[in-house]
């Protein structure tokens, strides 16, 4: 990711502000049905002292005409083949929900290429341990809209439009499928710090089962309990964005000059 425009990577990265040299680069990936429209208000708030940017699923907003990934595996090849294996640049990851599978399977590729992140920061997800049974892609329509207004990630005013339905839905299922059908790719734990974050109402996640990622590493290990539901970072992303900067002049090599 030598090119900080964003230019040289038009397929799966998005950039919206510029940073300053040397920067530390935050890599953000979306929940289910999410792209990376989602982190420009992070992008907004961190730069031009965080190099931020976003990965954008295919199936989705300017990649609509691209078939879905079939696991959190692939979106993670994806982000990664784009990655400029020469760039030392230190690089953080932040994945909310899904998301935070994929950033997960992401910083395995990347410790096994001998490039780990700074630090992994996991939001609003349960550990792989603590995992559980689920099919909710395999619901009717009426089902899935349910449970994504619960978890107040999308409007519901977006599903009373027969077109925006038409738009949203597909890739939301297929996230779905993705999510429920996961199982983690098999190695050794990683040597990365993870920052786990989740909310104290979140319907889908308790603190217990967020705490369970500190199982997925050997190295430093933090977990930070926000009020709110699933998407207590769209409300408290101020006290957020705070504890990654925070985490970045810790775990990120040279950050403390650029933050």
């Amino acid at each position: 990711m030598a090119d900080r425009s964003g230019a040289g990577h038009p397929k799966w990265l998005r950039r919206f502000h510029q940073s300053e040299p040397g920067a530390p680069r935050l890599l953000c990936l979306p929940h289910a049905g999410g792209s990376a429209s989602f982190y420009f208000p992070v992008s907004k708030a961190l730069s031009p002292a965080v190099d931020v940017c976003a990965a954008q699923y295919p199936g989705r907003q300017d990649r609509a005409g691209e078939p879905f990934a079939d696991s959190v595996q692939e979106l993670a090849q994806g982000v990664y083949d784009e990655l400029d294996e020469r760039d030392r640049t230190p690089t953080a990851l932040f994945g909310h929900s899904m998301g935070a599978l994929v950033a997960f399977e992401l910083a395995r590729l990347l410790e096994n290429a001998g490039r780990p992140p700074a630090v992994l920061f996991l939001s609003g997800r349960r550990g792989p341990s603590a995992g559980r049974a689920e099919s909710l892609y395999q619901g009717d329509d009426a089902k899935l809209i349910e449970e994504v207004v619960r978890l107040d990630g999308t409007d519901a005013a977006v599903f009373e439009d027969e077109e925006m339905r038409r738009l949203v839905l597909p890739p939301l299922r297929a996230d779905y499928r993705v999510v429920d059908t996961y199982r983690p790719t098999p190695g050794p734990r990683l040597g990365c710090p993870i920052v786990v974050l989740t909310g104290d109402a979140d319907p889908r996640v308790t603190p217990d089962e967020a705490r369970a990622w500190a199982r997925e590493t050997d190295g430093p290990f933090e977990c930070h309990v926000h009020p709110g539901g699933h998407f207590y970072l769209v409300a408290r992303q101020q006290a957020v964005l705070a504890g990654i900067e925070a985490a970045l002049r810790r775990f990120a090599p040279g950050a403390g000059a650029a933050l």
